[in-house]
């Protein structure tokens, strides 16, 4: 299937397009301001992203309604979910038109999505499947389509043997788990194809790097690495770099941070499967935003992957 590079551009050229169907009565019925709270795993530059998408998305509302729509960013330093739940519990306590969140573990983020719910602030799930039970839209790619991609292009670079690795990320993030256990499947395909190791970052560039420079040492004949969050395969990349195995252990990576599109024009890693991270922001205002002013939402929102090479990024620039 082609994929094509989404930019936040495109986005904003298709916004009045995609706000067209202001529900009646939403733009005259109420004026007061309107603020929504994001919540994501960690910070981190994949989440600054989705910040900026979904800050167009308020923009465009604003613009289109002339009521004054705010989103809010409010992220845990570390991959902590007592810390993200925490933040979900003193966000429900300021009264927000709702809250945009990516869970850092289901069961660990439950208690604190139910009461969100209870306490009549909308709930709107991205970069996450929907949890079980729960009336909310999730906004995001196929996780599972994203390893899977993932996986059959290593298996490919690598003429379908050999020994590889996953870096696990946040091994309780459902998107993550899911990813990992779609790239395990993958591999299995190939009977010459064996996981030797995992590693676990916990959604860290450096943690990563240091996972992934021991692993490659314990394995000299390893062949190649996917990843099942943003900063793994950054971290793997430089692990790669810095102990001289570029050319020679094969990384197709995750998602479109700035270092990983530079990793891809150094020839470090070949590829990567991006979930489109402003668009997952935009999508997850205006789904958050069409539950503020009572009307029905999807359950869940595709934004699609794309594939970035160095030959799609050569493409994209030259536009």
């Amino acid at each position: 299937m082609k994929r094509s590079t989404t930019t936040l551009a495109a986005l904003l050229l298709g916004a009045s397009t995609a706000l067209s169907f202001v529900p009646q009565g939403a733009r005259a019925a109420d004026t007061g301001p309107l603020r929504f709270v994001l919540v994501p795993k960690v910070v981190h530059p994949w989440f600054d992203k989705v910040n900026d998408g979904a800050r167009a998305a308020a923009d465009s509302l604003s613009q289109l309604t002339g009521r004054k729509i705010t989103v809010e960013y409010a992220a845990p330093q570390t991959a902590d979910v007592s810390a993200q739940n925490d933040i979900i519990e003193r966000s429900i306590a300021t009264h927000p038109a709702g809250i945009l969140l990516d869970p850092l573990d289901g069961k660990g983020n439950r208690a604190a999505m139910e009461e969100s719910l209870q306490q009549g602030v909308g709930l709107t799930i991205f970069d996450s499947p929907a949890p079980e039970g729960l009336d909310v839209t999730a906004v995001g790619a196929d996780f599972c389509e994203q390893g899977t991609l993932a996986a059959d292009r290593l298996a490919g670079l690598i003429g379908h043997k050999g020994a590889v690795a996953i870096m696990m990320g946040v091994p309780t993030a459902p998107n993550h788990a899911e990813r990992a256990a779609c790239e395990k499947k993958a591999f299995a395909k190939y009977p010459d194809i064996k996981v030797v190791a995992t590693g676990i970052d916990n959604d860290s560039i450096e943690t990563a790097q240091k996972q992934a420079a021991a692993i490659m040492q314990s394995h000299p004949d390893l062949a190649g690495w996917v990843a099942c969050d943003a900063a793994g395969p950054v971290g793997i990349g430089q692990a790669i770099r810095e102990n001289g195995r570029v050319g020679k252990v094969a990384e197709v990576g995750l998602d479109n941070l700035n270092d990983m599109i530079e990793l891809i024009r150094d020839g470090v890693a070949e590829s990567s499967a991006s979930s489109r991270p402003e668009m997952q922001g935009y999508w997850a205002v205006i789904a958050a935003w069409q539950k503020a002013v009572g009307q029905k939402t999807p359950k869940f929102i595709d934004t699609g992957i794309d594939i970035l090479t160095k030959a799609s990024l050569q493409a994209g620039a030259a536009r």
